[in-house]
């Protein structure tokens, strides 16, 4: 199984809880499709977009159950990130774990 990452902030997992699909973020929204990052690409997309944020929660999430709305597509530095054109099943993460927990 191939494993890719959602960084998500309180409000967006409390709505995503709600329903059985993730739409997006504000920004995943303008761009169209849902940022995901590999385990390696981890720390730089916490760095770049959720400096100093807390309260922070990862979603594990299966690509192989993604089909063909998983791209992998250049994005800064030429690395290939996981963009998924669509609202994310819920049933495809796999675990939730607290990223920079406010505690």
């Amino acid at each position: 199984m191939t494993t890719v990452y959602k960084i998500l902030r309180a409000d967006e997992w409390a709505a995503a809880q709600t329903t059985e699909h993730y739409e997006g973020s504000p920004d995943d929204l303008r761009d169209g499709f849902v940022h995901l990052s590999t385990a390696s690409q981890l720390p730089g997309t916490l760095d770049r977009f959720f400096a100093g944020e807390t309260g922070l929660m990862l979603l594990a999430v299966n690509a192989d159950s993604l089909g063909e709305d998983l791209r992998w597509e250049s994005s800064t530095g030429g690395d290939p990130y996981p963009h998924y054109y669509g609202a994310l099943p819920m049933t495809a993460v796999t675990e939730v774990t607290p990223v920079r927990s406010d505690d």
